[in-house]
Parts: structure tokens; sequence; C-alpha cells
């Protein structure tokens, strides 16, 4: 920062991953006026909503980290979700990033009005700022499943992002309603624990094998000593996972899907004893077409003499559990709700109203975006991290919020030279960006035969369909042709 630069105030909206790397990368450029606004009243986002047993996550540890803090001490390739809530709380430590957060201040409203954004909180705070930068996170509002008679089950019933640790399941009978990366987690983690678990499937998925092995005390002493190592084993996952993964999943046919339905086929085939379970087990998508589950141990433990898939289609919630299609009652203690979030919520339920008195929700309809998941005409000085239509599909959404945030950097450079006082993308360039989005996203692998959270209401991937190799391309500088500057 020099001293002819216009001096600007800061909101971020959010203490989970995003909101932490904003007021690092903040603070790192000079922009010192920062305040992030939390809900909570610790930090975390989804690892500090989400607890439930068997918790962890489905990028390699030594990836899912900050490339400027990178930590030697992961104990497993996939580390549980504890410890990664720890590895935060370690960084707002060593950064100091305390005193920047107001805790349990819920943004409710943002209006932009002379030039700046005014913040109002449920708690009846009111700020002003220059900037907003939205961390508020992709899969955090839970979706609830609607299901006749679900408030008049007698027994325990929760979201699995809202986990109740009071409730006991040594012994008793326990149903889960969904199978995706969640429920798999879970049933892993609690089948040797309960007395019968149920786990209703409407679709099977398919599960890649995945070992998740410890790292030894000499391994990890060895990191500690040789920074560099660490550093050339992110890089290594990081070239791994754009090309023998991201890249590859925008083209249905590439020999990287067929080697990962090869995976997950031969897991199933080999690994279900039961053929008639193994049929029940059995997608009729292609693999990646949902996100892709990876566990080491998902098909033995639903194999348990205690474990039953239950694929009839729900009914009713009843008092005493679950009614099934075949007249079934399935006879529960505990329901846990593992049916996901709403994945286009994005910054709402806030109220965010742009430049002329346009709001967020006429912005976002028929439904959400922005350009390069970052910017929305009409909504000067305001930027996403991991907003509409990112790579939340196919990456570590770590590195991906460190590529957007060095070019938010760049725009925000505009507004501190001078250069101008507001910056937001162009209308017209979103539209040719979504429209060659969409015709892109008809070619990859999210529309091989499946529903999933990663399509909108029109059955179109929502999510980044070209190479992260592009990506990376268009982080690497904006387009300032691309904004409308004032």
């Amino acid at each position: 920062m020099t001293e002819h630069d216009r001096p600007l105030r800061f909101a971020v909206v959010g203490a989970g991953m995003a909101g932490l790397l904003s007021a690092i990368k903040l603070r790192e450029a000079g922009c010192t006026d920062v305040t992030i606004y939390e809900k909570a009243d610790r930090i975390g986002g989804t690892w500090r909503e989400n607890t439930y047993p068997g918790l962890s996550c489905d990028v390699p540890s030594h990836l899912y980290s900050y490339s400027f803090e990178l930590n030697p001490d992961w104990s497993h390739q996939f580390s549980p979700g504890a410890e990664i809530q720890a590895y935060f709380e370690h960084v707002v430590e060593k950064y100091d990033l305390a005193p920047l957060i107001r805790f349990s201040e819920d943004v409710t409203s943002l209006a932009w009005a002379d030039g700046r954004w005014h913040l109002d909180t449920a708690a009846g705070h009111h700020d002003e700022a220059d900037v907003v930068i939205a961390a508020t996170g992709v899969l955090r509002v839970p979706r609830y499943p609607d299901i006749e008679g679900i408030d008049t089950f007698a027994g325990a019933c929760f979201h699995s992002a809202r986990w109740d640790h009071a409730v006991p399941l040594a012994g008793r009978r326990v149903g889960i309603i969904g199978t995706g990366s969640t429920a798999v987690q879970i049933v892993s983690a609690i089948v040797g624990e309960v007395g019968h678990l149920d786990l209703f499937q409407r679709t099977p998925q398919w599960v890649l094998q995945q070992p998740n092995p410890a790292y030894d005390e000499p391994t990890r002493a060895d990191y500690r000593a040789h920074p560099e190592k660490l550093e050339a084993l992110h890089k290594g996952l990081s070239q791994l996972f754009a090309e023998g993964f991201a890249n590859a999943i925008v083209d249905a046919d590439s020999p990287q899907v067929q080697g990962i339905q090869a995976a997950c086929l031969a897991n199933l085939e080999n690994n279900v004893k039961d053929p008639e379970l193994r049929e029940r087990l059995r997608p009729t998508y292609r693999a990646a077409c949902k996100r892709l589950i990876v566990s080491p141990d998902f098909y033995e433990a639903i194999q348990q003499p205690n474990a039953s898939l239950v694929t009839d289609p729900i009914v009713a919630v009843e008092p005493g559990g679950v009614r099934t299609a075949d007249g079934t009652l399935h006879e529960l203690d505990v329901l846990v709700l593992a049916t996901g979030f709403r994945a286009d919520a994005f910054m709402r339920p806030m109220q965010i109203i742009g430049r002329g008195g346009v709001t967020l929700e006429t912005a976002w309809t028929p439904r959400p975006e922005a350009y390069l998941s970052i910017s929305i005409p009409d909504f000067p000085n305001l930027f996403m991290l991991n907003g509409p239509n990112g790579p939340v599909g196919n990456f570590s959404l770590i590195e991906v919020a460190e590529l957007q945030f060095g070019y938010i950097l760049q725009l925000v450079d505009q507004l501190r030279s001078g250069a101008c006082r507001e910056i937001s993308a162009r209308a017209d360039v979103l539209a040719v960006f979504e429209a060659e989005r969409e015709e892109a996203a008809r070619h990859t692998v999210w529309v091989t035969g499946c529903q999933s959270w990663y399509l909108d209401d029109r059955g179109i991937p929502a999510v980044w369909p070209f190479t992260f190799d592009r990506f990376r391309a268009e982080m690497a500088a904006p387009d300032l042709d691309a904004y409308e500057r004032a």
C-alpha cells in the first residue's frame, strides 16, 4: 500500500475457511481496516457445524490446507473433521485474527447507498464498508426432507449437520436417510456400536475404495524438519488432482473418467458378496455423475449382520419409525437426516440491495449467477468466494478460494489506487460467459444420467465445466473490460 492509496474499509461475512483466508490476505496486502462478521460463537464454518461420527474431508489433508500454512502434523491422508477445525483455530491464533472477528453477529442485510455498503446484523449492529467479501460457504443451509409425519417421530431426530451428541447410540435402532458422503461416513463409524442400523437409500452411489492411512511420527517429523518436502507434496497433490480428476470430469468420455468407473465397479463387484444386495447398490448412471464418494470400508459396513439397506420408498414417518411403500414399519429409536444442503443458498437469506435498488433475489431469479463465481452486475464492490458456478465439484475449495482471492485483490487495487470507486461485472459479459458455461456443462460427466446437487432447476450443472487449468488462467489477472467501473 502506498501513501497515495485510498484507505478502504472491508467487511468479511463468515469466519470459515474463506473468511479467514480473506482477512489474512487483506492484511498481507496492507489493508488493515477489516472486520469479520460471524453468525456463530466461534470460527470454523462447515467444520464447526458438522460434528457427526466419521466426519472427514474427501480431499487429501495436505491439499486441503492453505498453501502458506502447510501442516506437517496431519494424522491421516484424509483427516477427521475435528482435526481440520483445530487447524483453522491454529490459523486464527497464529495470524492474530480474533480481534477482527465479531462473533454472534448474523448479517441480515446489506444495502448499497452513497458509494458504500450499509451492513446490519440480527444483534442490532450497524456498519459501513467500502468493500464486502462474502465468504458464506457453499454447503451451509441444511436441506430437510419433505416427508409426511416427520414431526411426529417419538425418538430423537436431527440433521447430520446438527448432530445431537447427547443422544446415545449404543445398542439402539438407528435409521439414516440419505446415501451421500455424509451418510456413508456415518454408517461406517456407528455400525459397530448400534443395535441395528437401517440405511434408507433412494439412489445408489458409486463408491471409490480409498484407504486412509495414518502418518506415523517419523513421517511427520520429516515434514517438520524439511518444509520443502511438504511444499513439494502439496504441489504434487494439486497437479495430480487437476490432471487426474478436475480436468477429466469435464469430459464425460475421458480415459480418467473411464478409469474411475472401472475402479468403482471393481469395488462393488469384489466387495459385496450377496448378489441381491450388490444389485441394489449398483447405480444406473456413470461414476462421478454425482459427487464421488470416497470410503475405505462402506461396503464392509453395510454388510454387517446388524445393518440393512432399505430401498423401498419412504411413505411416511410415524412415531415408532419409518413406513416404506411395501407396508413395513422400520422401528427406530433415532432418525438421522443425512439429506444434504441447499447448494443454491450462497449469501441467502441475507437481504442484499445493490445499485438502483435492485435486490439479490431479483438478480438471482430464476437462479444464482456470478461472473467467474465472484462478481454480480449492479452489486459493486461485493465479491464472493466459492460463489455460483465455481469449481465446487472437482477440486479443493481452499485452492479455489486462494486463486479467487488473488483475483479479487487485483479488483480491490483498482479501488485503492483511485482508478475507480465502484467495480462490478458487466451484465452483457456475464450473459456471454453463462451461455458458454451452460454449453460446456452439457458435455461433462455430471449430465450422464443422475440427479445431484450439482444440477440447477433446468438440469444443467451449476458448477465450473471447464478445465482447472482454465480456471487458474482466468484467476491470474482480471480482464478489466469485463467490469463496469465508476
